[in-house]
């Protein structure tokens, strides 16, 4: 179940926050584009609005924005994803998606509700795939004892929050749990959303560039409870 909103999580005191934000939020509106801005909210379905840049330009900017602000602890990472996931624009929570990718060591199992704030509010593959990758799967790696947490989310009513489950150990290879990700996979088999199905693809697919004979029995025996969808992109590498 999703938490109710009134124990969302209230960004913290951070000195460094303070002085990335002020930058953030000059540099970025200068470099708006509002025909580009238009082009990327519609791809996007319209979840948020945009200012308009390239990520490479995003990416760039960005740079500029955290030079010289050295190395932040876990409450300046909650404190900056936080407060850029409040701002309306969808380039600020790219911002903060990448600076947690880039300090997700920083942060402890302590960092959990957060991410599961940020992963369901205003929630779009864009910004839930990056997290599940690059921030839950790293916490999860550093804490073995958080994957009773993914073992929760996989069954949340929040199809974000079980995408992110299923895409945690994306970037696992060999360290990958073959046993929980086939038993998530199976948990999730019959919903109808469009992105649990594609998800389950897309993680047996990544598993099977390590273990394609594993994938293979998976999906075979699964195959009557398995979207085509999920099998078809299962397979896509292997056959």
């Amino acid at each position: 179940m999703s938490p109710p909103a009134d124990l969302a999580p209230v960004a913290p005191r951070s000195a460094l926050a303070d002085t990335v934000l002020d930058r953030l939020t000059t540099v970025y509106p200068a470099a708006a584009d509002p025909e580009h801005a238009a082009g990327a909210a519609a791809y996007m379905r319209n979840i948020a609005p945009f200012l308009g840049m390239s990520t490479p330009r995003r990416r760039m900017l960005s740079k500029e924005v955290l030079a010289g602000t050295g190395r932040p602890d876990e409450q300046d990472c909650t404190a900056i994803a936080l407060r850029c996931w409040e701002l309306p624009e969808r380039e600020y929570q790219y911002f903060a998606a990448d600076y947690l990718r880039r300090h997700v060591a920083r942060c402890s199992s302590g960092f959990v509700p957060v991410l599961r704030h940020l992963v369901d509010t205003v929630p779009w593959w864009d910004t839930v795939d990056l997290l599940a990758a690059h921030v839950a799967g790293p916490l999860v790696s550093a804490d073995p004892g958080l994957a009773v947490v993914m073992d929760r989310w996989i069954e949340d009513d929040s199809i974000w929050v079980a995408r992110t489950a299923l895409l945690h150990q994306l970037r696992y290879k060999e360290r990958t749990d073959a046993g929980r990700l086939f038993r998530y996979c199976l948990l999730r088999a019959d919903h109808p959303d469009f992105f649990l199905r594609k998800a389950i693809g897309w993680s047996l697919r990544e598993y099977a560039k390590t273990d394609p004979e594993a994938v293979r029995g998976f999906v075979d025996g699964a195959r009557d409870r398995l979207s085509p969808l999920s099998v078809r992109e299962a397979l896509k590498n292997i056959g």
